[in-house]
């Protein structure tokens, strides 16, 4: 009866999260939310690699890139060997197969996202595409001079500049809604930031720096009340935690493919409908044409409107493979491990003299967790672990302004995926100590 109960409560804190609400308090430990681990790791060819004579490859960066289960390299291999040929061009068998294969991969996102429809699923390049294209087509239709778009100060470059060009050539405004110490956003800002000028609220569901998982719902409900839309940066969400866009009432949705076990060069965008159907086209050209004539053109249906151009095809049905590979697993069991690696992060760094880390604590957080080691320059620790064979991220994480904030130019960022283990938390702290120690000597 306890473990049913269990369950029920971790499925409940799994539609709260997909939803967008805040991350319950309580950390759930139980057996049924366990992954096996040592299992999914032999999906993952690369992680049996050992770099710098004979040091097993402890890979723990994964907020900028995850790596790839054989599923999605064969199913891209054999898209390459068998199906090979344009879609929507053809009438021939190989023609028809591609273009089976590549829609069907826009129904696995919908599918994947809770959208009403695979119409509402346009393939880009990336998130950061995704983004680009809703600032030129909405944004230009819609920003004016004197309107305020309102962003976050934790906001990844890529959901930062597109907004800065836009109101340049608008003249409408940018605010920003603060973080408090603990790397929270501070939302008894949001309703006097708010107001009938507000047209957009762009978002990330999970900050790449801070880990900071944020209350969409509530940002939605609020933007909704004054006519704004709200865009969701899910590059750092999707691939770790559930995503409803019903439940979470978003406008539009972006995240990436590489970040999720998927193949790099493939995006996703996600839009209501109407606000689609209403938009221009991104870019113009093959495949996004119902008729030309020399003066002028018509558009196609959605969402080959906004797919210009040969799209990135085995790139496509990768992503779809990759989607069906982490559906297997659960996103829910996903989330759960990675906050159990996120907890024991901190209590092993937290032991080490010097360490400061960054965000909020686990409870509050996705698996990423930044931090800095006495005065001890990030590259230099980068490095130092990079020869213990653990691959880190240091830098200022395309999130510059945030680290004016914070106070630094640059962090060590250690982020964490579902094929990661407690061992390699240990490997981290063990080789911590021994940057530390050669550098302070």
């Amino acid at each position: 009866m306890l473990q049913i109960q269990r369950m029920e409560e971790h499925e409940a804190f799994l539609a709260s999260l997909a939803n967008g609400h805040p991350i319950p308090i309580a950390h759930l430990n139980c057996d049924a939310c366990r992954l096996n681990v040592s299992s999914l790791r032999e999906h993952f060819p690369i992680l049996a690699r050992q770099i710098h004579d004979g040091k097993p490859l402890v890979y723990l960066d994964n907020a900028a890139t995850t790596q790839k289960p054989v599923s999605v390299i064969e199913a891209m291999n054999q898209y390459y060997r068998e199906s090979n040929a344009n879609v929507h061009r053809g009438v021939h068998y190989l023609s028809e197969e591609a273009t089976r294969l590549y829609e069907d991969a826009h129904k696995k996102v919908a599918r994947f996202i809770n959208a009403k429809s695979f119409r509402q699923i346009i393939f880009t390049r990336n998130t950061t595409e995704s983004i680009n294209l809703v600032a030129y087509t909405w944004g230009r239709s819609h920003i004016r001079e004197g309107d305020e778009i309102l962003l976050t100060v934790m906001e990844h470059h890529s959901n930062l500049v597109p907004w800065q060009l836009l109101t340049q050539q608008t003249g409408a405004k940018l605010r920003f809604l603060e973080i408090d110490e603990e790397g929270l956003l501070c939302m008894d800002q949001l309703h006097e930031l708010l107001s009938e000028r507000t047209k957009l609220v762009a978002v990330t569901h999970v900050s790449n720096v801070l880990g900071t998982v944020n209350p969409i719902h509530e940002i939605v409900e609020a933007a909704h009340a004054v006519g704004a839309k709200v865009l969701v940066d899910a590059a750092q969400s999707a691939p770790h935690l559930p995503i409803n866009v019903q439940g979470l009432d978003c406008d539009f949705l972006a995240f990436s493919g590489h970040k999720m076990c998927g193949p790099t060069g493939i995006g996703v965008l996600y839009g209501k409908r109407d606000l689609l159907e209403e938009m221009p086209p991104f870019l113009g050209g093959g495949d996004m044409i119902r008729s030309v004539s020399f003066q002028e053109s018509t558009w196609n249906s959605l969402p080959w409107k906004f797919e210009a151009g040969t799209p990135a095809i085995a790139e496509g049905i990768g992503l779809g493979a990759a989607i069906d590979y982490l559906t297997e697993i659960g996103m829910g069991l996903i989330f759960a491990h990675e906050r159990e690696l996120a907890y024991y992060t901190h209590e092993r760094l937290d032991a080490i003299d010097g360490i400061r880390i960054y965000g909020p604590k686990p409870r509050l957080k996705g698996g990423v967790v930044t931090f800095d080691l006495c005065d001890i320059h990030p590259h230099d620790i980068a490095a130092g672990l990079d020869q213990e064979g653990i691959a880190i991220r240091a830098g200022h994480h395309c999130a510059q302004p945030l680290m004016q904030i914070l106070g630094t130019r640059a962090t060590a960022r250690a982020s964490f995926y579902f094929y990661n283990t407690l061992e390699d938390v240990d490997v981290l702290a063990d080789a911590l100590e021994k940057v530390k120690k050669f550098f302070r000597r």
